[in-house]
C-alpha cells in the first residue's frame, strides 16, 4: 500500500476528476501489485484505489467497518470541503466521535469505487506506461469486480472482516455483493435503499442518462480527457434527469411549484424555480466529476444482479450469514420498497420486513434522514 503515488500527466480540465498533482486531502491509496482479474475476462492492470480511514484499528482488527457511497459519492464520508475535497462529507452526520459510527471506537473505511473518478481507477486515469487517460478504452466494470478491488483493499489493510458493512443505492449493491461473495468476511449488514438486482426501469432511466452523456458532441468516444473540453452538456442533462428520479414529486412541488425563478419569466426564455434547481446540481456535478466515470458506473449498475451465475436472487442472497437491517425510504420512486422487502424476505439473517425511513425526500431520503439511519447502525453495532 503506498500513499500518493508518483505525480504523472495532468490532463486539461475537459474533466472535474482529482488528478495527479491536485491536493490529495485526506486520501490515501492503495495499489493493486498484480492485474484484478474482470468478471467479463480480460484485466485491469495499474489499480489503485483511494480510500479514507477515521478512528483507529484495534490491535485485533476486529473493528473495522466498511462504508460504501452511491454512484456520485466518494471516499469522503466525513470532512468538510477544502483543497481535494470538492464537497462535505456525505454521511457526515454518522461517523465520528459520539456519533452511530463512532470514531472513538470504530476504524470507519470508505474507499472511492473502482471505475470512479476521486482518486481510484477510472477513465481519467493515465493508463500505465502511458501519457494518455484510458478514456473510452477503460473496460467494462461490474459490481463484482469492485468488491474484488475492496477485498484487495482490506487484505492491504490486514482486514479479515469488517465488523459491518454498510451502503446504499449502488453503495448498497457492493454491500450486498460483499456478503455474498465474502460471507465470512461481512460481520453485519446494513443496506439502505437498494436492491438484490437492477430492475427494467432502473436499466431504463440510466440508459437515457447514457444517451445523454455519449450524445453530446464533446463525447468523442470517451476520448475527451486531453482535449480541453468534455461532454459537459450531456452530463448535465444526464445529472437533471437523474436528480428528478432521486426527490419525489410531493417535496418538488412543496418547494418550488410553478413558481418562477427570480425575476425571470418562463414565458419568455426564463425558467421555474425547479428548472433553476435542476441548472444548479448540474452544475455542481460537472465541476466535479467525471463524464466517462459516471458512464462506466451507470452500466455497473445496470449489470447489477446478485443471482447471476449463482442459481438465482434466492439461491445467491442465502450465502448470506450476516445479520441484516435493510430498509427503504418509504417515498423512493426510484428504489420502491418492493426490492428492500425482497432482500428482507431472502437474506437468512434479516428481519422479516425492511425497515422504513420516512421521507420527503425520496431516493435521497438514505442520505438525508440520518436520526433514522443511525439506530440501525447502533442496532448492528451494540
Amino acid at each position: 500500500m503506498s500513499t500518493a503515488a508518483a505525480a504523472g500527466p495532468a490532463f486539461p480540465a475537459a474533466t472535474g476528476a482529482w488528478r495527479e498533482g491536485d491536493p490529495p486531502g485526506r486520501r490515501q491509496w492503495y495499489a493493486a501489485e498484480k492485474p484484478l482479474p474482470l468478471e467479463t475476462g480480460g484485466e485491469l492492470p495499474g489499480v489503485r484505489l483511494a480510500f479514507e480511514t477515521w478512528g483507529r484499528l484495534a490491535p485485533d482488527r476486529s473493528n473495522a467497518v466498511l462504508v460504501l457511497h452511491a454512484l456520485t459519492g466518494d471516499s469522503h464520508a466525513r470532512g468538510p470541503a477544502g483543497p481535494g475535497h470538492p464537497t462535505p462529507g456525505w454521511w457526515d452526520a454518522l461517523v465520528g466521535p459520539g456519533r452511530a459510527l463512532d470514531t472513538d471506537r470504530w476504524f470507519v473505511v470508505a474507499p472511492n469505487v473502482l471505475g470512479g473518478c476521486q482518486g481510484s481507477t477510472g477513465p481519467a486515469s493515465a493508463r500505465p506506461g502511458g501519457d494518455r487517460a484510458w478514456g473510452g478504452a477503460f473496460p467494462f466494470l461490474t459490481q463484482r469486480d469492485q468488491v474484488a478491488a475492496e477485498a484487495q483493499l482490506a487484505d492491504a489493510l490486514g482486514i479479515g472482516r469488517w465488523a459491518l458493512v454498510a451502503g446504499g443505492s449502488m453503495g448498497g449493491m457492493r454491500a450486498v455483493e460483499w456478503a455474498v461473495s465474502y460471507p465470512e468476511r461481512t460481520g453485519a449488514l446494513l443496506l439502505l435503499a437498494t436492491t438484490a438486482a437492477a430492475s427494467a426501469e432502473q436499466i431504463a432511466w440510466a440508459g437515457i442518462q447514457l444517451h445523454a452523456v455519449r450524445g453530446d458532441p464533446h463525447w468523442q468516444g470517451g476520448d475527451y480527457h486531453g482535449s480541453g473540453r468534455g461532454p459537459h452538456a450531456g452530463l448535465g442533462l444526464a445529472r437533471r434527469l437523474a436528480h428528478v428520479t432521486y426527490r419525489s414529486e410531493p417535496e418538488l412541488g412543496a418547494r418550488f411549484g410553478r413558481f418562477p425563478q427570480g425575476s425571470e419569466d418562463p414565458w419568455r426564455g426564463g425558467r421555474y424555480q425547479v428548472e433553476s434547481y435542476l441548472d444548479h446540481h448540474a452544475a455542481k456535478l460537472v465541476r466535479r466529476f467525471d463524464a466517462a466515470s459516471y458512464a462506466v458506473l451507470t452500466e455497473a449498475m445496470n449489470a447489477h444482479d446478485v443471482g447471476r451465475d449463482r442459481g438465482g436472487t434466492r439461491a445467491a442472497l442465502a450465502r448470506v450469514t450476516a445479520p441484516t437491517l435493510v430498509a427503504g425510504v418509504d417515498s423512493d420512486r426510484l428504489y420502491p420498497l418492493a426490492q428492500q422487502r425482497e432482500l428482507a424476505a431472502l437474506i437468512p439473517g434479516a428481519d422479516d420486513r425492511p425497515r422504513v425511513v420516512e421521507s420527503p425526500y425520496g431516493h435521497d431520503g438514505f442520505l438525508i434522514e440520518t436520526e433514522q439511519v443511525a439506530p440501525m447502525v447502533r442496532e448492528l453495532l451494540p
